[in-house]
């Protein structure tokens, strides 16, 4: 197992190792049959840990069978139209993400939309990204890097977990706000690009919170901002990006969704029930050590999110010119 997947892993212990099904709940089903949370990423990275956190307690407070489906490919769309043609019974749910709200510009042509085939159910996580670079690089803060980014375009490398995804989004947002040029670098995730980061391949790159906290900890990384307004609690005294480039944001967020004519009240039943797992300490304390916090939201909050989080990235994929069709 690589160093980059330990280390998150370490974070996420025990997301699978709760209790099964506990009879003593007491909520009614919201679904005919066993429920499905269809996660359309690899396992064991940041959104199947999510999938997991949550399904684990919806087993126990609606005393029925949740189960975490992973269906990689086409950066997330494989899994979205599985959930689009689903019987919008309650039983078929999608792990919606910043993938799902990117994907809309960046694919030319889908068989869906995700707005309007996809009603969202509740929020599970956000998280900022987190700026960092090889300790070699002579930056050292985010004033540095707009200055020599200014005074040396198209030479620093940045690299990304892939080609159309959040981190390299996050990267072309910033330059175009702070009016830079930087050669994009991108991996098939965060471990490989992270490796070639610290050995001095690349020189930055906008990285996961949980993939990034144990290197910037041990100094083989340096972070130099945080994507989020405010900043992190797990790393104290990082700023704000927003505090050279105004108003920047970006944060990775993972919610649940269902096909577009599940009854409202089954959306409402799963809406209570995710919103009453995520104010569990316990829950809220697993999400918070990977440098994320709960999302709790009502459908109708969430499908706006959702709408006006489409509509920013894509700003950011025509500035980009990324393309996967």
């Amino acid at each position: 197992m690589n160093l980059v997947r330990r280390r998150f892993l370490s974070l996420a212990t025990g997301a699978g190792a709760w209790p099964l099904v506990s009879r003593s709940a007491t909520a009614d089903s919201p679904a005919p049959r066993p429920i499905h949370i269809v996660v359309a990423f690899l396992p064991r990275g940041p959104g199947d840990i999510a999938a997991r956190l949550i399904a684990s307690s919806l087993q126990q407070r609606l005393a029925q069978s949740v189960v975490v489906d992973n269906r990689p490919g086409a950066s997330g769309n494989i899994g979205a139209e599985t959930v689009v043609t689903a019987r919008p019974d309650g039983a078929t749910l999608i792990l919606a993400s910043s993938a799902n709200a990117i994907n809309a510009t960046l694919y030319k042509t889908l068989p869906f939309d995700f707005i309007r085939d996809i009603a969202m159910v509740a929020g599970i996580m956000q998280s900022p990204l987190v700026v960092v670079t090889n300790p070699a690089f002579a930056v050292k803060n985010v004033a540095e890097l707009m200055r020599y980014a200014k005074a040396n375009p198209g030479k620093i490398n940045m690299a990304s977990s892939g080609n159309g995804t959040t981190a390299h989004l996050a990267g072309e947002l910033f330059q175009m706000a702070a009016g830079v040029s930087m050669v994009h670098v991108p991996y098939h995730s965060d471990a490989p690009a992270l490796a070639d980061l610290m050995a001095g391949r690349t020189q930055l790159m906008f990285a996961s919170v949980a993939s990034s906290i144990g290197f910037i900890r041990d100094g083989r990384l340096r972070a130099l901002a945080v994507t989020s307004l405010n900043a992190s609690p797990v790393l104290p005294g990082i700023p704000p990006l927003a505090s050279f480039v105004p108003g920047y944001e970006v944060i990775g967020w993972y919610g649940l969704g269902a096909p577009k004519a599940t009854p409202a009240e089954t959306i409402a039943l799963l809406n209570k029930a995710v919103n009453a797992s995520l104010a569990e300490p316990a829950i809220a304390n697993r999400m918070r050590a990977l440098g994320a916090e709960p999302m709790i939201m009502s459908p109708r909050e969430l499908d706006a999110f959702v709408a006006a989080d489409t509509a920013r990235w894509a700003k950011a994929v025509k500035f980009s010119g990324a393309t996967v069709d």
